[in-house]
């Protein structure tokens, strides 16, 4: 598979990372390219992973045997629209990480091009920690799926959902995810730091416990309520903390912030997919 030609529109974050994620497992830097308006960026990318670069997406398009769209949702429609007869006529893959992009309406950018991969990546990619989901078009055979897999692969753990209304739940839980830990990370250190711990303690504690949590979460064969139930011991300090959580009703917040997380990915695929009409 090494022998084929990835191309990327776009050079920001997440097509770095996935260049370098692809580099470092063993993609030659010779079968990657990268087109960008910004020469700073292309030059960095040059000068990092030895990689082809240009200014032109159409040069970019005609090298690559799959394609990988990195462009802004909101900037997609204009983008694809002069990609539209290059990638008819060379009917190569194309992956599309831009969130809230919809199959049928990238389809109809592209002239009808169907061999079509979505996918939800979310921030951590950008530290080869990301959870991307992937949902391809009928028309992906096997081999274009593990394709799409092992470029998405190269920055962390990767799925397919079942259907692509499923990606509106993906990224209220991943996609949006990693804001929700943030969140609660700065609430505990807010926290240490006001029952006397200073800043540079408060957060290191914090950080690193989340870290711990996770690890032991994901090599772990214990659900998180099992392990959570592991470490409460009856009437000590965690069950106290727990059962103040509890009647705050914190499960239920969750539920509701996902809910209108899930609501509003599905309100901007549409805004999105009317952005050319």
């Amino acid at each position: 598979m090494n022998d084929t030609t990835i191309g990327f529109i776009g050079a920001g974050n997440m097509a770095t990372s996935l260049i370098g994620g692809l580099i470092a497992d063993g993609w030659p830097a010779q079968r990657i390219y990268v087109s960008d308006p910004d020469a700073d960026q292309r030059a960095a990318l040059v000068s990092n992973f030895q990689i082809h670069s240009s200014a032109d997406n159409l040069e970019t398009v005609m090298a690559a045997d799959v394609l990988v769209l990195a462009v802004k949702p909101q900037l997609l429609s204009q983008v694809c629209a002069t990609l539209a007869d290059a990638v008819t006529q060379k009917n190569c893959l194309v992956i599309s990480i831009a969130a809230g992009i919809r199959l049928d309406d990238l389809s109809q950018w592209l002239g009808q091009h169907r061999l079509l991969v979505r996918t939800m990546p979310n921030t951590p990619a950008l530290v080869q920690s990301g959870a991307t989901a992937l949902f391809a078009d009928s028309s992906v055979d096997a081999q274009g799926r593990d394709l799409a897999e092992t470029i998405m692969r190269a920055v962390g753990l990767t799925l397919w959902v079942q259907s692509e209304q499923q990606i509106d739940a993906v990224t209220a839980v991943s996609g949006s995810g990693p804001a929700y830990f943030f969140y609660v990370m700065e609430a505990m250190q807010a926290a240490a730091e006001e029952l006397g711990l200073n800043s540079d303690d408060a957060r290191l504690l914090t950080v690193q416990t989340a870290f711990g949590a996770a690890k032991m979460a994901l090599e772990s064969a214990d659900t998180p309520a099992q392990l959570r139930h592991k470490v409460t011991s009856p009437g000590g300090t965690t069950e106290r903390a727990l059962s103040i959580m509890e009647t705050a009703q914190l499960k239920a917040t969750f539920l509701q912030a996902l809910s209108g997380a899930r609501d509003r990915s599905i309100e901007l695929a549409d805004m999105f997919g009317n952005s050319d009409e």
